[in-house]
């Protein structure tokens, strides 16, 4: 029979981690004592005054209606003071905020408001696949841009001058970078965006890692000029260990917003008011809860490099984020030989750098969601 399936779908594949994930619970099905360190799924608990908020509101019958599709203003106002409190950045709860079921859905709305078939995307090569297939899915024809670790993975504009930007419109980044854990320099990042004004390229700040072992999270929107030139997405599942609960947002311009909430409200009917309050709880929380936080994932940080060592991996140490990017060192060996070598005969899964793009062949990615037994028992494998 003919295939129903619609055409662009001959322009993605199936999640990599989607696929291989199945291959890896059919070895723990038949008793392989896998351990998971190539997904970065937060293993701790959320503040437990998260926990709180979202029970109150199972009582009350209106909390299970719809809601706004533009969120509660509690929760925009919160996400406000957030942005002014931990990244001096000023914003209108009324119009420069959008919150989203999960940053990922944001990436797909914001290309949907914003691209048209035919038009191009710079895409970073490493970085998290969701940017392409989101771009090939509608239509869009994505140009790699390749960061390298001699210019510690940040884009280099004299590189991005030789591109032929011709129907160019939106350019993705990711600092604090995934997967590579390149930390947000703020001067190239200034560059970039007069480069972006000048080309009339929208650059968007993918931005979940921003409180996971730097000592001063920042954002693109603190920047001078990104008012009108940049969005950024931001998360709350991996600063509060809320990956499930699906919390996200968008802030920006007001027209640049309004334009994404033109497409957000066909496709969804808002988020659950439990889910509202309980992100409030966790935007309001101490600091504290961070230091607390990265103290674990200092710890098991240092257990990942004894790991890492153990395979004779070379990795830098000044990262921050949720993995460790790791080179292969022998030449002769790719990414996932070295990915089912582990898998099979040491039962550890990781991360192929080739998933993020060809300038990730050669090299690993580690998660630091794991505790510290799991990545001790995984040592002793290796030993």
């Amino acid at each position: 029979m003919e295939s129903f399936s619609a055409d662009r779908l001959n322009n993605v594949k199936e999640y990599y981690f989607s696929r291989k994930l199945r291959e890896v619970s059919s070895l723990i099905n038949n008793g392989k004592p896998i351990i998971n360190l190539g997904i970065g799924n937060p293993d701790l608990l959320p503040p437990e005054t998260v926990v709180k908020s979202l029970k109150k509101c199972f009582i009350n019958p209106k909390h299970s209606q719809y809601q706004s599709y533009q969120g509660i203003p509690e929760l925009r106002q919160s996400i406000s003071k957030f942005y002014k409190n931990h990244y001096s950045v000023n914003l209108d709860y009324r119009n420069e905020i959008l919150p989203l079921i999960g940053s990922k859905e944001g990436i797909f709305h914001i290309s949907m408001a914003f691209l048209n078939p035919g038009d191009k995307v710079l895409v970073p090569n490493p970085g998290y696949p969701t940017y392409k297939s989101v771009s090939n899915l509608i239509g869009a024809e994505t140009v790699e841009y390749k960061l390298e670790q001699n210019n510690n993975w940040q884009p280099n504009i004299n590189e991005l001058n030789n591109i032929n930007l011709n129907g160019v419109k939106l350019m993705w980044i990711n600092y604090p970078n995934m997967p590579t854990g390149a930390h947000f320099q703020e001067d190239i990042l200034k560059e970039l965006i007069e480069w972006g004004r000048k080309n009339k390229i929208l650059i968007i700040n993918d931005n979940p890692y921003s409180f996971i072992l730097t000592s001063s999270p920042k954002s693109i929107m603190s920047i001078s000029g990104s008012e009108d030139a940049c969005l950024e997405l931001n998360s709350l599942s991996k600063c509060f260990n809320m990956a499930g609960w699906r919390v996200g947002m968008l802030v920006g311009a007001s027209d640049k917003i309004k334009s994404v909430i033109s497409v957000k409200t066909n496709i969804d009917s808002g988020m659950f008011y439990g889910i509202q309050k309980a992100a409030i709880s966790a935007l309001e929380i101490s600091n504290s809860w961070f230091e607390k936080l990265n103290y674990e994932y200092s710890l098991r940080k240092r257990l990942i490099f004894k790991l890492a060592k153990k395979m004779s991996l070379k990795y830098e140490t000044n990262t921050s984020g949720l993995f460790i990017w790791a080179k292969i060192e022998d030449s002769l060996i790719n990414s996932e030989q070295f990915i089912d070598e582990m898998l099979y005969n040491k039962h550890l899964f990781f991360a192929p750098g080739n998933i993020f793009g060809s300038q990730g062949e050669g090299y690993i990615r580690i998660s630091l969601c794991v505790n510290q037994n799991e990545i001790k028992t995984a040592i002793s494998r290796l030993n």
